[in-house]
């Protein structure tokens, strides 16, 4: 889309204070961040290092660089940061490190590290881990709402909120003894750093002199501060978002951020974004009549200029089996008649368990298809062994790393031994690490044990010298080597090829390090932040995938948000699966509704329903009811299936007619 429309131009070109952007679904939203950012720059005098946009995924930040980039010439963008919410904490506390009481090259817990860090605390303290993944979640939950420690112990009321917010309390402060923030932290302690701080706020404001924040929608209660908190009296930022699409709010996501910017900047601009340059006109008649049913602060209607295009296909089966059929064989048609490419078209479903049978009838027909939510490359074993033998180079008081890898390869070191070293360590408010090389332990267990920690202590001390001195890049392949770690694969795993897989995942994470390390054009990228780089895009992004291979795309809709395909299919259109049960339950339908909106949205061509009549849940058979959903769509854009008994001579005819098309494509 190279000319912008006229509301596009507007907030590309406002900069006289506040501006919400309400951006409708494939209206161009990104095209205006990247334009206003290149405006700023080229007409407005500002120079790069002193705009900061922000995003949600380090997908969507490394798209939106790229395009500015393309739109600036030469060292123009030098300076400029395009970052997600967390990197950007991540350099504020890197950055306020000493003010913090932080050492340089603290480490990042992902939700793996904060669990079994939890886990230990409760046996320890609590005398078992019952319900650690209750306490954890209220635990971010608390972090994501500002609440301190000291607040959650004074507000809990029951037996289990005060053994939550307990186990908070003793769970801050052994991270900071650990020397290391969570994911959740990297909001947190920048907010609460500039509310106890005027001097660091101030200083930060002055750096940052344009902000632009995209998909607003999704900030919860401290991302909002921290905007609020860098923009200041300014008031020198745009943010684009829409309402309709917020559908985080499990993860503390809240759309009502949007209403309260008209509040607390009362000079806000709002320009809306209503054109769509994705679908047809049918189906964002679908979308907007389905949305109208939610309460609005702000009202739009998005419109199309791509023709008004086919029905929607509502298509009702008999059972799960019957749907995941129906679809497969709908899409093998599509591709062998129409010509249409398998990336073309996706499936969408509401809960990941919905993939499991649409994989198996797609196998079935020999049909290419990619999964989106695979194991992520940081969460192989592999990857977070040698990550946690990173993380103790740069972050020796890490004592969670230590317990990973103490004995990967195996060197004989059992629980007991750790305990003794575990007590040692405490005695001696030291971390474990200190503690293997430290005198005084010969006399709390048998020399050999000792001398086997000893032994690694040492061993892991001159790895970290070679990496201060040397190249560390190859102090790091020469460790891997030393461990033998390849051997010990092989040793684990069922054949050689897997090991050999494995292996290759350990060079490409190497191939990683020295990346981030090479593409810093300033060269300041160290040892330590390249390695915390990659500990944040860990938690942050999965592996990407060859983007450009021709498979069906399946996933949840949540995952679909930002993604577009000419052909959708949304699986279980029905009471309890879309809108969820827990939803109805609880009375609060509207995110479920607009759950359904981002999936209708994503179509660009044609777009399809299916539900099943009945379906198998627990061992039994139940009956299932339309989804409420597809009564709010406009009747007359609906084009039903399935729903009267159709006579079997028609089923036979339609069935062979099939099968005489795809013997003619094939030449038979």
């Amino acid at each position: 889309m190279s000319q912008l429309n006229p509301r596009q131009q507007e907030a590309v070109h406002y900069i006289g204070g506040p501006m919400l952007v309400l951006a409708g679904a494939g209206s161009g939203k990104t095209s205006v961040i990247t334009r206003k950012i290149a405006y700023l720059i080229k007409e407005c005098g500002l120079r790069a290092q002193n705009i900061v946009a922000v995003t949600f995924t380090n997908k969507a930040a490394r798209e939106m660089k790229e395009r500015v980039g393309s739109l600036l010439r030469g060292a123009e963008g030098r300076g400029l940061t395009v970052s997600t919410f967390h990197n950007l904490g991540l350099n504020i506390i890197r950055k306020e490190h000493q003010r913090l009481g932080y050492k340089p090259g603290f480490s990042i817990f992902d939700q793996n590290d904060a669990q079994a860090l939890i886990n230990e605390l409760m046996h320890k303290d609590y005398g078992g881990d019952d319900g650690v993944e209750g306490i954890q979640s209220q635990i971010s939950s608390w972090k994501n709402d500002l609440i301190t420690p000291e607040e959650a112990l004074a507000a809990a009321k029951t037996p289990q909120q005060q053994t939550a917010a307990s186990v908070y309390t003793h769970y801050n402060r052994t991270l900071k003894a650990y020397n290391a923030v969570d994911f959740d932290d990297l909001i947190l302690i920048p907010v609460l750093l500039f509310q106890n701080h005027p001097d660091v706020l101030e200083k930060w404001q002055f750096r940052i002199r344009y902000m632009l924040v995209d998909e607003y929608q999704d900030t919860n209660a401290s991302q909002y501060l921290l905007v609020k908190m860098l923009v200041g009296n300014q008031a020198r930022f745009t943010v684009v978002g829409d309402d309709d699409q917020s559908i985080y709010a499990w993860r503390g996501a809240r759309p009502e951020n949007l209403a309260q910017l008209k509040e607390d900047f009362p000079a806000l601009k709002v320009v809306m974004l209503e054109q769509n340059y994705r679908s047809t006109s049918r189906i964002l008649k679908a979308a907007n009549t389905l949305i109208a049913n939610n309460p609005h602060v702000f009202e739009k209607q998005l419109w199309s200029e791509l023709g008004y295009g086919d029905p929607i296909r509502v298509i009702r089966c008999r059972n799960e089996d019957a749907e995941a059929e129906r679809v497969a064989t709908d899409i093998q048609n599509l591709h062998l008649k129409h010509r249409i490419p398998w990336k073309d078209i996706a499936i969408l479903y509401r809960g990941n368990h919905q993939s499991r049978l649409i994989e198996l009838k797609l196998q079935h027909h020999q049909i290419p298809y990619h999964l989106s939510g695979g194991t992520s490359f940081f969460g192989r074993q592999e990857v977070k062994d040698l990550m946690s033998y990173f993380r103790l180079l740069v972050n020796p008081d890490d004592d969670n790393a230590l317990l990973r890898v103490i004995n990967v390869p195996r060197r004989e070191i059992g629980p007991a031994t750790l305990e003794k070293l575990s007590t040692y360590a405490k005695q001696r408010d030291v971390s474990l690490f200190s503690a293997c090389t430290e005198m005084g332990l010969a006399e709390h267990m048998e020399p050999r044990y000792c001398e086997r920690l000893q032994r690694f202590g040492h061993w892991l001390e001159n790895v970290r010298k070679q990496c201060a001195q040397n190249e560390p890049i190859a102090a790091l392949r020469s460790m891997v080597m030393d461990l033998d770690y390849e051997n010990w694969l092989r040793q684990n795993c069922s054949s050689d090829e897997i090991a050999a897989k494995r292996m290759g995942n350990v060079w490409f994470l190497m191939d990683s390090l020295k990346n981030t390390m090479d593409r810093d054009e300033t060269g300041k990228t160290t040892f330590e932040d390249a390695i915390a780089k990659l500990v944040l895009r860990d938690m942050l992004e999965r592996q990407e995938e060859e983007e450009d291979a021709d498979r069906v795309q399946l996933m949840t809709i949540h995952a679909s948000k930002g993604l577009e395909y000419p052909h959708v299919y949304v699986l279980g259109m029905e009471e309890e699966i879309l809108p969820h049960r827990s939803s109805i339950e609880a009375d609060s339908v509207d995110e479920e509704r607009r759950l359904a909106y981002v999936a209708i949205t994503r179509a660009k061509r044609n777009l399809t329903f299916t539900f099943a009549a009945r379906r198998r849940q627990f061992g039994e058979i139940i009956d299932c009811l339309p989804s409420r959903f597809l009564d709010e769509l406009p009747s007359e854009d609906l084009e039903w299936e399935g729903t009267e008994d159709v006579p079997v001579e028609q089923k036979q005819a339609r069935g062979n007619s099939a099968l005489s098309d795809i013997r003619s494509m094939l030449g038979r």
